[in-house]
């Protein structure tokens, strides 16, 4: 595969830039750091009550306003990336990512905090979008399965050290260095893609789709500030179903615009390919276990087994270094074309099923049945995660690169948020029936700070791990079931393909 480029830049003849793997690093660099913060502030909580005085619907927009903002921007930073040059767009993106954590970093109150989350989310869409697409450009077919299995790698490296690296933070500075730590790093990261990165963009020079962006945006933001807010004012609120109708009408609305225009922002028509619905269904699936027993398990560590924000973080940190050591050992995209796409995503979610399980049943009460479904976890997430993001970017042509990885991202958080949401809110109604009066998991500290003695603090923190127990366990049922069925819908892809007369293209 030759690599569009611009004219300034021009293409190695094998198609291959000479220094693709250093630009590699680069971009991996600053796609973590923007994973980081996804979950880096779920050990901060306790310190946001104590110095910000941040009470529980302050703490969860504080961490829903980063995601809220980078879903919904997604597809239209994607869009625009193609059109208007990859390179150029992750320029922005790191600069406006390392605005926003300056601000972040020095603000004085919880408002602020979330107005400077709401920043950092523009540029994290920029970001996610455009370094997905820039390894599609820069990799051929021959080595992209290893390029994109060290870049989800990273991916999912991130949501699994934020809490690490945001323990090692806090035990030594205040809770601002969590975000002041980003600066120097999209620094390093600003000179490095100036310097290394080529441009590339869409050759066909599509017209930009305005009322498209439009309609995604709102719809996205919508249906994601629907799932947020679920858990907190109840899911018939009139609130929430009005965010919720909203969205829905207007990405109906969205779709029907795409498919009426010859230049869509996003072709429907790449949902008539089975290999693209199987790894959408993996991927949303596979994040909303991941995203939302995470978020879970952290409060878990500090709260009912009373470990500090750094012992916290560090007891996550076996997860995070199997999928390193699996997929950075070139075993992950070794073994993914000799089992086949399929096979990879269903064992892979199997396992990161099995560990959640094992989390549930074994780690209620010892760290020991965590460390071993954090290990299962990972070695799932590390098979699992690359095979869904190839399939998904080889389904969609490499002109609409930054489309794809738009959707890529969009996915990932909407499975994030709707795991946090749904988890949360079954440890919620299961925490309050075993304590009355327990408003739901973001109480907690309250609650057994107003405990009456040691026997009522212990039922408190029982009810609580109980129910973590029982949301651990949906979350499993649900990533199994959704590895079965985007491996089902990816070997049907591929037996379509390989019948007589059967083409499995891209859409």
């Amino acid at each position: 595969m030759s690599v569009p480029t611009t004219a300034t830049t021009p293409a190695p003849a094998d198609g291959r830039h000479p220094q693709r793997w250093l630009i590699l690093g680069v971009i991996c660099l600053a796609q973590l750091t923007v994973l980081l913060d996804n979950t880096v502030l779920s050990v901060a909580i306790p310190s946001l009550n104590r110095e910000l005085g941040a009470s529980a619907t302050d703490i969860q927009w504080m961490i829903n306003a980063y995601s809220l903002v980078q879903s919904g921007l997604l597809l239209t930073a994607g869009n625009a990336a193609d059109r208007y040059g990859r390179k150029k767009l992750l320029i922005a993106g790191l600069a406006l990512f390392g605005i926003g954590s300056l601000a972040a970093g020095l603000a004085q109150s919880s408002a602020q905090l979330i107005a400077a989350r709401a920043g950092m989310g523009v540029g994290g869409a920029l970001l996610m979008t455009t370094t997905l697409a820039v390894v599609v450009q820069i990799f051929d077919d021959s080595e992209r399965v290893k390029a994109i299995a060290l870049w989800s790698t990273v991916n999912s490296l991130g949501f699994a050290a934020g809490p690490l690296i945001g323990g090692v933070m806090l035990d030594h500075f205040w809770w601002g260095a969590i975000f002041l730590i980003n600066i120097p790093v999209a620094a390093l990261g600003l000179l490095a893609v100036i310097t290394l990165v080529p441009e590339s963009k869409n050759p066909q020079g599509d017209r930009p789709d305005l009322l498209g962006a439009l309609l995604s945006t709102i719809g996205m933001t919508s249906v994601v500030y629907a799932i947020i807010s679920g858990p907190e004012h109840g899911w018939t609120s009139g609130q929430v179903l009005l965010a919720a109708g909203v969205g829905v009408t207007v990405l109906t609305g969205f779709v029907l615009w795409e498919l009426r225009i010859p230049y869509p922002m996003l072709d429907m028509h790449f949902f008539r390919n089975r290999t693209f619905v199987g790894a959408v269904a993996g991927a949303i699936l596979v994040t909303f276990g991941m995203g939302g027993s995470l978020f879970l398990l952290t409060q878990h560590l500090q709260f009912v087994l009373g470990y500090g924000p750094l012992d916290a973080g560090l007891r996550t940190a076996p997860l995070a270094l199997t999928i390193v050591a699996l997929n950075f050992s070139g075993l992950g995209p070794r073994l993914l074309p000799k089992i086949g796409t399929p096979a990879a995503i269903a064992v892979g979610m199997a396992a990161v099923a099995a560990g959640l399980a094992a989390i549930a049943l074994l780690g209620r009460d010892d760290y020991s049945g965590m460390f071993l479904g954090l290990v299962i976890m990972g070695v799932g997430i590390a098979l699992a995660t690359p095979a869904m993001a190839n399939a998904i970017m080889s389904a969609i042509p490499p002109a609409k690169a930054g489309v794809g990885a738009g959707i890529n991202g969009t996915l990932a958080e909407f499975g994030n948020g709707l795991g946090v949401a749904v988890l949360g809110a079954v440890l919620n109604s299961r925490f309050a029936a075993l304590v009355p009066g327990i408003a739901g998991a973001a109480s907690l500290p309250a609650a057994l700070a107003a405990a009456d003695g040691p026997d009522e603090a212990r039922t408190i923190s029982d009810g609580f791990a109980s129910g973590l127990a029982t949301s651990q366990l949906v979350g499993s049922v649900a990533v199994l079931a959704g590895g079965l069925l985007a491996a089902l819908l990816l070997r049907r892809a591929e037996q379509q393909a390989g019948a007589p007369g059967g083409v499995e293209g891209k859409a």
